[in-house]
């Protein structure tokens, strides 16, 4: 057993101090990020979308279900969604989800399903989301839920949307 001397024994006792003190004081980069609050009046949103994943060493397709939603978490004011185009792996429109604009209320949500059978995207499919409110107001939550299941088995996962223009 080696001996220290006071002195050493009392660096390491106030490093072990500050070192905890340090990490009650300062959180990390996570607990910040939620307290950030976004606002805006309109975005563009990218959101990928996984129609189809790959499994096993012949890499079948095990095709799943997919549920974009659209998320209001503003509490006092709607927005519009002016635009839900699906597009598939090549970069190609598959399809247009609205003829005409879908006000999404304060605290509500909108979506759109496409069935396990649904093969147009392919594995690289994506959705472009359009919104605008009147006034600046808390971000939406844009996101794809995907599931499926076969032989007993499940999958689910979630792709959260990207913005890609103010």
């Amino acid at each position: 057993m080696k001996h220290f001397s006071a002195q050493a024994a009392l660096i390491a006792a106030l490093f072990s101090i500050t070192a905890t003190t340090t990490l009650l004081i300062v959180p990390p980069p996570a607990w910040t990020a939620a307290a950030e609050i976004r606002l805006s009046k309109g975005q563009t949103v990218y959101v990928p979308v996984y129609s189809n994943v790959f499994s096993g060493p012949r890499k079948r397709p095990l095709l799943l279900a997919t549920t974009l939603s659209i998320r209001n978490t503003d509490r006092t004011a709607a927005f519009k969604v002016t635009a839900i185009d699906y597009y598939d792996t090549d970069g190609k429109l598959v399809r247009r989800h609205l003829e005409r604009p879908a006000v999404v209320a304060p605290m509500a949500t909108h979506y759109v399903h496409l069935e396990e059978k649904d093969k147009a995207g392919g594995f690289g499919a994506n959705f472009i989301v359009r919104w605008q409110a009147d006034r600046e107001i808390n971000t939406p939550i844009i996101e794809c839920v995907m599931i499926g299941a076969t032989g007993g088995q499940g999958i689910s996962f979630v792709s959260p949307g990207q913005e890609i223009r103010e």
